[in-house]
């Protein structure tokens, strides 16, 4: 209790700052999705965009000089997801790590006791993302930019890994975020299951084929469809929508 009183002392000192203006301009130039919010929404997206740069350790790698471009699209495109939510979402991200462009990984081997999918994204030839259970967010900054400049194509390389980091909160990644009760458990399992499959085996070609990797990509390739494609995903994959909805707490296809 005391901790989260101190947590929310800090981040109201943060807002007591007022937000700068070469960050509005960062927002607006390249995350597409902030000119699609209303005034309110878009005060609450800056207030959570400051917060969360704070919060967060950050680190150019590869060569690149990490810069507040860099921080400010970055977290412009993760805090869409607790746009209706809280920090608490985003509390398994740590540290972000951005290189210039994809970056090859070496071979992680998996032991007894690691669980399943502690790491989840990219291939050894090269990775855009990566997502490591209680461990740093790996982000390619050239796809970080195109993704969050075209919010049209279903495609956000910052959102696709969030919502790894949103499925790691519960100890794996499985395709399942926290949910409230039983009755959303069962209901999530249901449709997605029902949609995963349908994916995997190309019955649906709606999501693209990386969806139907595993159920953790699932959720992630949906997720990004959800918050870039709303109407679309509500016409082909109404139920898949609906569970959406209810755990980002959005209806975007109302806009």
């Amino acid at each position: 209790m005391i901790l989260r009183w101190l947590t929310e002392r800090r981040r109201a000192r943060l807002l007591d700052e007022p937000f700068p203006e070469a960050w509005r301009g960062i927002l607006e130039r390249n995350v597409k999705a902030y000119r699609r919010l209303d005034d309110e929404e878009r005060q609450r997206l800056r207030d959570l965009v400051q917060v969360f740069i704070a919060e967060k350790h950050w680190e150019g790698c590869g060569g690149l000089a990490l810069d507040d471009e860099m921080r400010v699209t970055i977290a412009g495109s993760a805090c869409l997801l607790m746009l209706a939510r809280d920090h608490d979402l985003m509390k398994e991200v740590d540290s972000i790590l951005v290189y210039p462009s994809a970056v090859a990984l070496p071979e992680q081997p998996v032991g007894t006791f690691d669980g399943r999918a502690r790491i989840v994204g990219g291939e050894p030839a090269g990775a855009l993302g990566v997502a490591h259970h209680g461990g740093p967010v790996v982000l390619a900054w050239d796809s970080v930019l195109s993704g969050a400049r075209n919010d049209a194509d279903g495609r956000n390389l910052v959102i696709h890994e969030m919502a790894h980091k949103i499925d790691f909160l519960d100890g794996e990644a499985d395709g399942t975020p926290p949910l409230d009760s039983a009755e959303e458990r069962r209901r999530w399992a249901r449709v997605c299951s029902e949609a995963y499959l349908a994916r995997r085996d190309g019955e649906d070609t709606f999501l693209r084929a990386y969806a139907g990797t595993n159920e953790a990509e699932f959720f992630a390739v949906a997720s990004e469809v959800f918050f870039e494609k709303p109407v679309q995903l509500r016409r082909e994959l109404p139920e898949l929508y609906d569970v959406l909805r209810g755990f980002y707490r959005l209806d975007l296809a109302e806009r």
